[in-house]
């Protein structure tokens, strides 16, 4: 059976007092899985007090041996300690939810600039920071493909900083030349402008299918077929590369396409779904820094005339290939290490170094699940309106664990507050009464209790 990638919604009950959630949800999963198949990207669109209403991307048709080999997305080791030498923050704007803030082509850049004014190191993914020919990321931010950001965060993965990587580039064997080689032609100039070291480029022919659907809840998904000509490509060019740039192209109807972008940026973005579902997998099975591109699917959708497009858009309407944000990330993508003694090494970051996660409200993944269980603040902004319905309150965080801020001005200020080691509701009035508790010991019962610790000690 060829190896593909599918869309699956499974309604799991909710754990007592949502308590153990990531467990719960594993053991559900793995109940319901056919043989074969593998989770690679997983998303709570709704929740309430009986039923989390769960979508999980899968990889279909894996043989037992690559199956067990492969880390489970929900594998967790907790953290002992928190290191504060560094004040690092985690930024997520999950793909393909409709964000109104990072749901288009890279328009949540601004905000990340900002927020790494206030952290040493800011980790984030290709979503956000993803323009077509802009990449225009913080200095101190690392370009990390989102499941090794859920792995950092559960434990079970470290990223560890790098000066360069060599990027091997795989693009669709497209059947009209010319967007071959406008895709050719980037990466050149890539080489040519900030010395991307390029060892191949790859053409694959038959190319990658795939094709994009929307999910129950709205969010954009998709399903991908010939993942086994990607696996060929990078087992026979092993030890050439440090990370890898996919351009293939992605089949949409036409119309959607050119609505897309005569919508005013109120149509979810088609794209992103299926690319993530992409990245992930491949980023699973080689651990490796992996980003996708769309490639141009026809001359008619090349002509189209879409005029004055909505700012959050503009990218990608001005943009022939889109793959120069990737080939920028992929440039000084960290390298994702798995190895538990390995992950012990100074200089790697782990779940240990993670001091915040910011993400828009309502969302609810493997990184929230993983924060709330390792003790990471979480700040979620309200004005990042997206189609998730979670109510983020019912999750048992930890007292002060929990910031809802307005937008990302505040996000800012409650980053600040937490790297100051200040509790961030002092800066806010009425400023609460002191708690006392008056707690009364009964002296015979004291005496008692005194009496059998002698006794048995």
């Amino acid at each position: 059976m060829p190896l593909q990638l599918i869309e699956r919604h499974f309604p799991i009950p909710a754990a007592p007092d949502h308590r153990n959630m990531i467990a719960q949800i594993e053991k559900a999963i793995e109940f319901r899985l056919e043989e074969g198949a593998v989770p690679v990207r997983f998303a709570i669109t709704g929740m309430d007090e009986t039923h989390y209403h769960c979508e999980l991307g899968m990889l279909s048709g894996v043989d037992a041996p690559t199956a067990d080999g492969l880390e489970s997305i929900f594998g967790f080791q907790p953290r002992k300690f928190e290191r504060t030498d560094e004040f690092n923050a985690v930024f997520l704007v999950p793909t393909g939810i409709g964000s109104e803030i990072g749901g288009h082509a890279g328009d949540a850049t601004p905000t990340a600039r900002v927020l790494a004014e206030a952290c040493d190191r800011l980790i984030t993914h290709p979503n956000v920071v993803n323009a077509s020919d802009l990449n225009e990321m913080p200095e101190n931010a690392l370009y990390v493909e989102g499941s090794a950001i859920t792995r950092m965060m559960m434990g079970t993965a470290a990223l560890q900083r790098v000066r360069s990587n060599r990027v091997l580039v795989i693009i669709d064997d497209h059947e009209i030349e010319m967007f071959a080689n406008d895709t050719l032609n980037a990466v050149s100039a890539a080489r040519a402008t900030y010395g991307l070291d390029c060892p191949k480029v790859v053409k694959l022919s038959p190319t990658l299918r795939m094709t994009t659907e929307f999910a129950k809840s709205g969010r954009a998904a998709g399903k991908v077929e010939g993942l086994d000509r990607i696996r060929a490509a990078l087992d026979e060019n092993k030890g050439t590369y440090d990370a890898v740039a996919i351009a293939s192209v992605i089949e949409c109807d036409d119309e959607y396409h050119e609505e897309y972008f005569h919508c005013d940026g109120q149509m979810i973005n088609p794209w992103g779904g299926v690319e993530a579902m992409l990245t992930h997998t491949v980023s699973m099975l080689y651990e490796i820094p992996t980003a996708h591109s769309p490639m141009l699917e026809s001359q008619k959708v090349a002509n189209f005339d879409l005029g004055i497009v909505d700012p959050r858009l503009a990218a990608e309407a001005v943009s022939l290939t889109f793959v120069q944000c990737m080939l920028k990330g992929l440039q000084r993508s960290p390298r994702i290490v798995t190895d538990q003694d390995a992950m012990r090494a100074a200089g790697l970051l782990t779940a240990a170094d993670v001091s915040c996660l910011v993400i828009p409200d309502k969302c609810v993944g493997l990184p929230t699940l993983a924060a709330l269980d390792q003790g990471i603040p979480v700040i979620a902004v309200r004005e990042n309106t997206n189609l998730m319905e979670n109510d983020l309150g019912l999750l048992p965080w930890a007292e002060g664990q929990l910031h809802m801020v307005d937008n990302y001005w505040e996000a800012v200020g409650v980053m600040t507050a937490i790297k100051a080691g200040i509790t961030p509701n002092s800066l806010r009035r009425p400023l609460g009464a002191t708690r006392v508790e008056d707690k009364k010991i009964d002296s015979q019962t004291s005496m008692i209790d005194e009496a059998e610790r002698i006794i048995n000690t």
